[in-house]
C-alpha cells in the first residue's frame, strides 16, 4: 500500500512513485511507449487490491447472497453487506439502508427520475438541471418530464463554465419539485457550489440530487454536510470495478419513492393479485446484484481510506496548474472551462484542428486522453464547438507526464498546422 512521507516543514509530500507501484496497468506500454493514462474521469485504473478483492471473491467466496442458509451464501452475504457499510461509512449517510446497489451513476438517476416521477411529477411542474450536465443527468429527466407533462429547466452557465447562485434562485419557483444537479463537471472540471444550491433548493421544500460521478474519486464527499437528498456515484471512477455504483437517498425519500425495477429480492411477498414490497435498500434491488463489484468497490474504499486526501489534492492541484500554464503556451490553444473552482482536468481546443487528430497523434505517443463531446452535447453547442482535448489527473499521474502530454500537443500541432 502506498504510504506518505513528511517534509521537513512537516507538511505532507505526496510520493507518486509508491502510489502509481499498487497499479500495475501503469507499468505497461501503449504503441512501444510507456503508458501515460490521462483519462480517469472516463474511467480509473485499479490498484492491485482492488483486482486481488475481485479475484479472491470469484475463486473462494462467491455464492448469492440472501437467498441460502449455507455457510458460502451466508459469508458472502455478510461481505456484500460489509461493502454497503463501507459505503456509508465512506459518504456519512445516516443509515446503511440509505445505500442501494446499482451499476453506476445512470442508474441511480434513472432510478430517481423514473420513481420520482412517478410519484410526483404533474404536467406544468418542473426539473431544473445544469448547461453543463452529462447525458446521463439529462436524458433521463427528458423522458420522464415527456411521459408526465413535465418541463426540464436549464439553469445558465458564464464564458467560464460556472453557474450563478442569483439565477438559480430566480428560476426556482413553486413549480420545481427537483433540482439534478453535477457536483464536478466531466467536461469542464467546475466544481460546483452544491451546499449553496441545496441551502436555496431546502428553504423552497425542493430536493437535490447531486451528480457525484466526478467528485468521490478527487476528495471526501459528505452527505450529510452536503445535505443533499440523493447522490449518485459510479467504483469504477474512484479506483473501483465497472458495473457498480451507489444511489444514497435520505431515508424519507427512499420510503416515498416506488420500486424502479421488478422481480427477485425486491419483494416480501408475491401473489398473482398483488405485491408487497421489501424494506430499504432491497425495495430498489431487484435480482441478483453485483456481489463482486460491490466487494470492489469497498476494496477501492479501503486504499483511498489509507492515503491522504490533503496530499491527494495538493498533488493534483499541481498537476492541475502545470498543464493549464504550460498548454496556453502553444500557440492556438484555448481552454474551455475555466472556472475559480476547478478539479483536475483540462479541455481544450486547437484552433484550426480536430481534436480527434491531435488525440490520435498522442495516442502514437503513448498519451492517453479523451477526445470528443464527453457526453455533453448541449455544452459543447454552447461553447460552438464540436468538442474538445481532455486530460484527466488522478493520483498516480506525475509531473513527467503533463511535460510529455504538452510536448506532445506541441508535436501534433506542428504536424497538423
Amino acid at each position: 500500500m502506498a504510504e506518505l512521507v513528511k517534509t521537513m516543514k512537516n507538511e505532507v509530500a505526496w510520493d507518486v512513485q509508491k502510489i502509481r507501484a499498487d497499479f500495475p496497468i501503469l507499468r505497461t506500454e501503449m504503441h512501444g511507449k510507456p503508458l501515460v493514462f490521462l483519462d480517469s474521469a472516463a474511467s480509473s485504473q485499479k490498484p492491485q487490491v482492488v483486482i486481488d478483492a475481485l479475484s479472491n471473491y470469484y475463486a473462494t467466496q462467491h455464492a448469492n447472497v440472501h437467498r441460502g442458509v449455507y455457510e458460502l451464501s451466508a459469508a458472502a452475504t455478510d461481505k456484500f453487506e460489509e461493502a454497503r457499510s463501507t459505503v456509508q461509512r465512506f459518504i456519512n449517510a445516516e443509515h446503511d439502508h440509505e445505500v442501494v446497489f446499482v451499476r453506476g451513476t445512470t442508474e441511480a438517476i434513472n432510478l430517481v427520475a423514473h420513481s420520482f416521477g412517478r410519484k410526483y411529477l404533474q404536467p406544468g411542474d418542473e426539473v431544473m438541471i445544469t448547461a453543463m450536465e452529462h447525458h446521463s443527468n439529462i436524458v433521463p429527466w427528458q423522458l420522464v418530464c415527456q411521459m408526465y407533462g413535465a418541463k426540464l429547466v436549464v439553469i445558465p452557465i458564464n464564458e467560464a463554465g460556472e453557474i450563478n447562485l442569483e439565477t438559480v434562485k430566480e428560476l426556482m419557483n413553486d413549480r420545481t419539485k427537483l433540482i439534478s444537479i453535477v457536483h464536478i463537471s466531466n467536461a469542464l472540471g467546475t466544481i460546483n457550489p452544491i451546499r449553496d444550491i441545496v441551502d436555496m433548493a431546502h428553504q423552497a421544500d425542493i430536493p437535490v440530487l447531486a451528480d457525484g460521478a466526478q467528485a468521490t474519486a478527487h476528495g471526501k464527499v459528505d452527505v450529510r454536510d452536503l445535505d443533499v437528498d440523493f447522490l449518485a456515484f459510479s467504483g469504477h471512477k474512484m479506483f473501483g470495478p465497472t458495473g457498480i455504483g451507489i444511489l444514497y437517498g435520505k431515508e424519507k425519500w427512499l420510503e416515498e419513492l416506488p420500486p424502479y425495477q421488478g422481480g427477485g429480492e425486491m419483494i416480501r411477498k408475491v401473489t398473482f393479485e398483488e405485491t408487497t414490497y421489501n424494506e430499504l435498500p432491497f425495495k430498489f434491488e431487484a435480482g441478483t446484484p453485483n456481489i463482486a463489484g460491490s466487494i470492489g468497490l469497498k476494496a477501492a474504499i479501503d486504499y483511498l481510506d489509507n492515503i491522504s486526501v490533503e496530499g491527494m489534492q495538493s498533488h493534483e492541484e499541481k498537476l492541475l496548474e502545470s498543464a493549464t500554464t504550460q498548454l496556453l503556451e502553444i500557440p492556438g490553444v484555448k481552454i474551455i472551462g475555466t472556472a475559480e473552482e476547478k478539479a483536475s482536468l483540462v479541455s481544450f481546443v486547437v484552433e484550426g484542428i480536430h481534436p480527434y487528430d491531435i488525440g490520435t497523434l498522442l495516442d502514437h505517443q503513448g498519451i492517453a486522453v479523451r477526445t470528443g463531446h464527453h457526453c455533453a452535447e448541449p455544452l459543447m453547442d454552447i461553447f460552438g464547438i464540436t468538442g474538445t482535448i481532455r486530460a484527466s489527473f488522478a493520483l498516480y499521474n506525475t509531473l513527467e507526464e503533463i511535460d510529455k502530454l504538452v510536448a506532445g500537443v506541441q508535436k501534433a500541432v506542428k504536424m497538423l498546422s
